[in-house]
């Protein structure tokens, strides 16, 4: 099954509806792994919606990527109870160790809503809370030997 086949087969699924879309673009990027021009216009095609809608939502939310993915992934959260207790120097530690590593990739959110165990990040989709620059490498490399 092509990757349009599984997109198209989605929006037959609920009926080419464009409150649909999330969903749409959630299975879109199952199948791809990320989501590129080409499928975001034939959703929009298919969805009758104008493209810049369906980029704006592509681009609104961070779990998906309009880029293909790195083998690993590594997201800090740097919202406000985060930063309190030291996101940014996990931040700019994460930034200058993983810095042209292709292997994983590192974004940044403004809230991952756990805030009582701050500072979060989330590494393959595993949370680990209450991080410090030293125990974020740590899991880091724990997680994605030789990154």
């Amino acid at each position: 099954m092509s990757d349009f086949e599984l997109v198209d087969m989605t929006m037959r699924k609920h009926q080419f509806r464009a409150d649909t879309l999330i969903e749409v673009l959630h299975k879109a990027q199952q199948s791809r792994g990320f989501l590129d021009s080409e499928v975001l216009l034939h959703i929009a095609r298919g969805l009758k919606l104008p493209p810049s809608r369906v980029y704006g939502v592509a681009t609104f939310y961070h779990l998906f990527s309009l880029e293909p993915k790195a083998l690993h992934s590594c997201v800090v959260c740097i919202g406000s109870a985060c930063h309190i207790r030291g996101a940014n120097q996990i931040k700019q530690a994460l930034e200058n160790k993983l810095i042209n590593n292709q292997q994983i990739s590192l974004t940044f959110v403004r809230c991952l809503g756990a805030c009582g165990i701050a500072p979060i990040i989330v590494i393959d989709g595993e949370i680990k809370g209450k991080q410090t620059i030293e125990s974020a490498l740590l899991n880091i490399q724990q997680k994605c030997y030789g990154c």
